[in-house]
């Protein structure tokens, strides 16, 4: 598969909540940090998601921020 986004990220599906329309699926990635992704409810089915599946987040952009603490 190809795409346009440069920066992935390997991580591991912690949770899927679901309602009629879209679904909010949250990732562990580099332990203990958890991404979250808000998807419809057909692409989760579509790409048959299910807690504990390994996944590769793709993350495209067109600002990321950086904020010194």
């Amino acid at each position: 598969m190809q795409f346009g986004a440069r920066n992935t990220i390997k991580g591991r599906v912690k949770s899927i909540k679901s309602d009629e329309i879209m679904s909010i699926v949250k990732f562990d990635v580099v332990d203990p940090h958890v991404m979250t992704s808000v998807l419809t409810r057909e692409s989760v089915e579509e790409l048959k998601l299910k807690t504990g599946d390994e996944v590769q987040l793709i993350i495209k952009a067109i600002h990321v921020l950086p904020v010194k603490k």
